[in-house]
């Protein structure tokens, strides 16, 4: 199956507004597509919205950073466990199964499970620059940015150091569903 052009108009849609240092530099909109992975989906659209609590404390995206940044490849974010790419977690308790892998790599703009291997999935995700056909078969699409594609352009031109890590801090500043 290749990537639907048409959004589906049930499935949900969710925000991430983005600061780089002090500046904000706007609202990248993502529609998840929980009509092809909803396991997947529903796990990224709770930690959006806060609705995942641990000891009645919600956490998620809210305050976390894009860690991991290669231009004209991807932008990783999603550890707010650890901050750095090495945490994991899930709605589900621990890692989670690669649901089905329908959906390829096919350009810029798709939302995609970041991994350590097979069915690893957890928190952390990352949005694709360009094609990453490579990819395919090894990490979950599960949603595109239908709106801020110049966001994640901006963030995909921040310098970054060592392991392609951002020199200056990029944060979720604000996240939930619309």
């Amino acid at each position: 199956m290749s990537f639907p052009n048409m959004s589906n108009p049930s499935n949900p849609v969710v925000f991430f507004d983005v600061t780089v240092g002090s500046t904000e530099i706007g609202r990248i909109k993502m529609e998840l597509f929980a009509d092809i992975v909803p396991r997947t989906a529903e796990n990224f659209r709770q930690f959006c919205t806060g609705e995942y609590k641990k000891d009645g404390v919600p956490i998620g995206y809210k305050g976390s950073t894009f860690h991991r940044v290669i231009k004209e490849f991807m932008i990783q974010g999603g550890d707010f466990v650890n901050g750095d790419g090495t945490g994991l977690t899930s709605i589900y308790g621990g890692p989670f199964a690669d649901e089905n892998f329908k959906l390829k790599h096919e350009g810029a703009g798709l939302l995609s499970m970041a991994n350590s291997g097979k069915d690893t999935n957890g928190c952390q995700f990352f949005m694709t620059c360009s094609k990453c056909d490579f990819l395919d078969s090894k990490h979950v699409v599960f949603g595109k940015v239908i709106d801020g594609m110049l966001v994640v352009r901006k963030i995909e031109n921040v310098p970054t150091g060592p392991n392609n890590k951002p020199k200056m801090p990029i944060i979720i500043s604000e996240c939930g569903e619309m």
